[in-house]
């Protein structure tokens, strides 16, 4: 389906998509007797039936491919044909609810294209009304009304005729439509994201200390350097040589990739995405990131494919989905402002006044309207971007930024500023500020680190202090339980003690939108 699927080839094993090396671990004869398909060895998304007390393995409904490379229909765009797109999973045409009224769609790579049918104008994803003849005056005709350029391009008059040019940062013709860089992942090269409409490399701030970052499927992978061991998104440590040969664990470090889970199946690794997450390792992911994840109807509110309309609009308002956002409209025979309550419309014998395109405001939420000519023009306002219906802040949750930075005030920003103690080092791991104390230095690096204290040189009896040097992460403590070092996370940090704590939350985007962070 469009896809290279790798797998370690017979008597090899490790992570295919790295270096598959030689099985060390004799093969073990099957038992005399017992039920072959438990553990079951035909992999993730598959089913095991005893035949002839032989495992024979399938794949699930809905799955495609052969055990155990089993796999979903689709888990992006680029996986199914141009003129569809991957939605829950399976391809289907994206065009259904897309566009608005008098409006045409086609797919392009994927994605629905709206444009108003013949004799009418407006917004093709929220609907087209009919051209309204103007007569003809004694003035010059302007050739840039109406206009003909397409989606985000501008006229310009040029000796009497239109001349039709992309607005910045759109590519492709003007008086078809332009577009940006790239609206989703596929848009992009495998080895790039799409990130604010651009191209770029998600690698950057991702990975810890000692580890190495590459882009599989468009998302950064993190391993550790050969010759260190640890968690490559926080911090990789020398690898200690053993001193007796120790059985090798085929999960340890995990191939699996992000979001994942590695379990040991018969001397082999097998690897399957953690509960919430979907896709096939090694691009385990959530639902959805961005809104083009979900369907066209739906938005992602944290990770989640939901509908957007719940609690938006105003009393006596309607609420339409259009790609991706909620359109409040006044019903008909109501006016006023849908996002707060709309009114029955009373019919008046007396001349109505001239009427103001821009009242109510047709542009959506972060916009504003001017009147030019008889037409409203939207644009966005400052701060937001995209284009009306759909202006937006540049971020709502972390993962629309760049890993190096985090989702503050609706912008990207550093979030290192004012996050460590005193002395404390700072640096940015999956948009979270992580403190710790430099070399020579020891305490809570949250709020202040001390020098460490130099050892007497007096002669005393050596006694080994299993708690130093320390062998607790960033935010931890070690008390000494029987001459071993325990570590345990400090008041108001949480995570694994010995890798690094950190606190449950560090501004208000880090907390479910019913929550928000008070430290």
């Amino acid at each position: 389906n469009h896809n290279p699927i790798c797998s370690c080839a017979p008597g090899f094993t490790g992570d295919p998509f790295a270096q598959c090396v030689r099985d060390q671990k004799p093969p073990t004869p099957p038992p005399p007797s017992g039920n072959p398909c438990v553990p079951s060895p035909c992999g993730p998304n598959s089913q095991c039936r005893e035949v002839a007390n032989n495992p024979a393995c399938s794949c699930l409904p809905n799955y495609v491919g052969r055990p155990p490379n089993c796999r979903p229909e689709c888990t992006i765009n680029a996986e199914c044909p141009g003129n569809l797109a991957c939605q829950n999973e399976r391809c289907r045409d994206p065009c259904p609810g897309s566009c608005g009224t008098r409006a045409t769609c086609v797919v392009v790579n994927h994605a629905p294209q709206c444009s108003c049918e013949p004799g009418f104008t407006g917004d093709p994803f929220a609907g087209c009304t009919q051209i309204q003849q103007i007569p003809p005056t004694e003035g010059p005709r302007d050739p840039c009304n109406p206009s003909p350029c397409g989606a985000n391009a501008v006229c310009k008059e040029r000796n009497g005729a239109g001349s039709c040019v992309c607005l910045p940062e759109y590519f492709g013709d003007p008086y078809t439509g332009c577009r940006p860089e790239c609206v989703i992942n596929s848009d992009c090269d495998r080895s790039r994201a799409c990130l604010n409409n651009k191209c770029l490399d998600p690698c950057p701030g991702t990975c810890g200390l000692n580890a190495e970052c590459r882009v599989v499927n468009h998302s950064p992978s993190c391993s550790c350097l050969p010759g260190y061991s640890g968690d490559p998104l926080t911090n990789c440590a020398l690898t200690p040589t053993p001193t007796q040969p120790t059985p090798i664990d085929p999960c340890r470090p995990s191939p699996c990739g992000p979001n994942s889970q590695c379990r040991e199946i018969n001397g082999h690794a097998v690897c399957s995405c953690l509960v919430g997450f979907i896709g096939s390792p090694p691009s385990c992911r959530p639902e959805c990131m961005v809104n083009s994840d979900c369907a066209q109807n739906r938005a992602c509110i944290n990770q989640k494919c939901i509908d957007p309309c719940a609690g938006i609009c105003g009393i006596d308002a309607r609420c339409q989905v259009v790609n991706h956002n909620p359109i409040c409209s006044c019903s008909p025979g109501f006016s006023g402002d849908p996002f707060v309550r709309c009114t029955k419309i009373e019919i008046s014998t007396t001349p109505a006044p001239p009427t103001n395109p821009c009242d109510p405001s047709p542009c959506g939420p972060y916009s504003q309207c001017r009147v030019v000519g008889v037409t409203p023009a939207c644009s966005c306002q400052v701060n937001y971007v995209g284009r009306p219906p759909n202006c937006r802040p540049e971020c709502t949750i972390h993962p629309e930024c760049p890993s190096n930075l985090a989702c503050r005030n609706e912008r990207c920003q550093d979030p290192c500023p004012g996050a460590c103690g005193q002395n404390a080092e700072c640096r940015v791991v999956n948009h979270a500020a992580v403190c710790t104390c430099p070399q020579g230095f020891i305490g809570d690096p949250s709020s202040i680190c001390q020098p460490a204290p130099i050892p007497t040189t007096e002669r005393t009896p050596i006694v080994t202090d299993p708690c130093f040097p320390s062998p607790c992460g960033a935010n931890a403590d070690c008390t000494n339980r029987n001459g071993i070092g325990s570590c345990t996370c400090l008041p108001g940090f949480e995570g694994d003690p010995y890798s690094g704590c950190r606190r449950e939350c560090e501004t208000n985007p880090d907390c479910a939108p019913g929550l928000a962070c008070i430290r």
